[in-house]
C-alpha cells in the first residue's frame, strides 16, 4: 500500500477542518442559517467564529418577522476579529467556512491577508467569491461528504 501525496493529506484536512467548521457552526444562535469558521495557519487552528450579535447583544439573531437583524455579525467576520485581538496574524492562513462569503467578509478576508478560503456551501449570492479570485485568493469549494 503506497504512502499519500501531499495533495491527498490537503484534501484529507481540507475536509477535516470543514467537518469541524460545522461542528462549530452549532454554537450559533441563528435560526435561518447557521454557519461555523476556522482560520487555519500553519497546521493550527488560530481562530474560530460563528455567525451571531456582538458581544454583550441579545443571542437573537432574527426579528419578529424571522429576518437577520442587520448588527449579525457573519461567522468570518467573527473568526477575523477574534484573531486580531490576539497575539496570532492572519496572514497567509486558510479560511475553512461553511458558507460562501458575502461581499462584506470577502474585503476583511482580503485585507487580513488570508491566501486561501475553502467553503462548503453557495450562497444564492456568489459576488464574495468573483472578489477574492479576483484578488489572487486561492478559493476551493468543498460539498459535504
Amino acid at each position: 500500500m503506497g504512502t499519500a501525496t501531499s495533495l491527498e493529506k490537503q484534501v484529507q484536512k481540507d475536509y477535516l477542518y470543514m467537518r469541524m467548521a460545522r461542528t462549530w457552526a452549532e454554537n450559533s444562535y441563528c435560526t435561518r442559517r447557521k454557519v461555523g469558521a476556522l482560520l487555519v495557519k500553519d497546521q493550527m487552528i488560530i481562530s474560530d467564529g460563528y455567525n451571531g450579535t456582538p458581544s454583550g447583544f441579545e443571542n437573537t439573531c432574527e426579528d419578529e418577522h424571522n429576518v437577520s437583524k442587520p448588527y449579525v455579525l457573519h461567522a468570518e467576520a467573527n473568526a477575523i476579529t477574534k484573531v486580531a485581538r490576539s497575539h496570532n496574524s492572519s496572514e497567509g492562513a486558510t479560511l475553512y467556512v461553511t458558507a460562501s462569503p458575502c461581499m462584506e467578509c470577502s474585503k476583511l478576508i482580503i485585507q487580513a491577508g488570508i491566501k486561501r478560503v475553502v467553503y462548503g456551501e453557495c450562497y444564492r449570492i456568489m459576488d464574495g467569491i468573483d472578489l477574492l479570485k479576483r484578488a489572487g485568493i486561492v478559493v476551493d469549494y468543498l460539498p459535504t461528504e
